[in-house]
């Protein structure tokens, strides 16, 4: 089978928030981009040219949205799954700020409290995962970086502790395919690509 054939997912992080550059964490808090975000959301025309989606979604958050607006993709369809984790009683503090009480603390494993679980986050991701999958082409997706993450690892059949590993910037592109054009065989064709 070609890999035209098989489904391609790609990835694309919001632009910049005045919370992501200060390393806040932003689940459901429904930010605008600043400047440089707007900016960086524009880049990504040129760099998702000439890849012709059969789908694109994009979670209903702002940031998200306005996004793929300016990347081109004002028609992408909301879809809830792709929202950022819900933080719960963390929402808005920093991983600093968190482990001043919560010394040991890993999203990956815990989860937060008042928020979404990692099965739950994983749940959803899954959800994402079976549409991208049921379809023919490549889908585009914009979202943020946490749930992003999550999603690569549950693309990959890995549980989502995994997703500790893997850093995404604002503004950034990735791709999920598979190696040797096998559906058996999921894997990150390219990483955090940002120009």
């Amino acid at each position: 089978m070609s890999e035209t054939a098989l489904q391609m997912l790609y990835l694309a992080r919001h632009g910049e928030t005045a919370w992501s550059r200060t390393g806040q964490h932003t689940g459901r808090t429904d930010l605008p981009l600043t400047p440089e975000g707007e900016a960086a959301a524009r880049t990504l025309a040129e760099r998702l040219k000439g890849v012709s989606f059969a789908k694109v979604f994009t979670s209903p958050l702002t940031r998200a949205r306005h996004t793929a607006e300016l990347a081109g993709y004002g028609t992408a369809e909301l879809d809830a799954d792709l929202m950022e984790w819900d933080y719960g009683q963390y929402e808005g503090l920093t991983t600093v700020e968190i482990k001043k009480t919560a010394p040991h603390w890993d999203l990956f494993t815990e989860g937060v409290p008042g928020g979404e679980t990692p099965q739950q986050i994983a749940t959803r991701a899954d959800r994402v995962v079976a549409r991208a999958r049921a379809g023919s082409g490549a889908v585009l997706v914009f979202s943020s970086a946490h749930f992003l993450r999550v999603l690569t690892a549950r693309w990959c059949g890995l549980d989502v502790g995994f997703a500790r590993f893997l850093l995404l910037d604002t503004g950034s592109v990735s791709i999920l395919g598979y190696a040797h054009n096998r559906m058996d065989e999921p894997a990150i064709k390219q990483w955090n690509h940002l120009g």
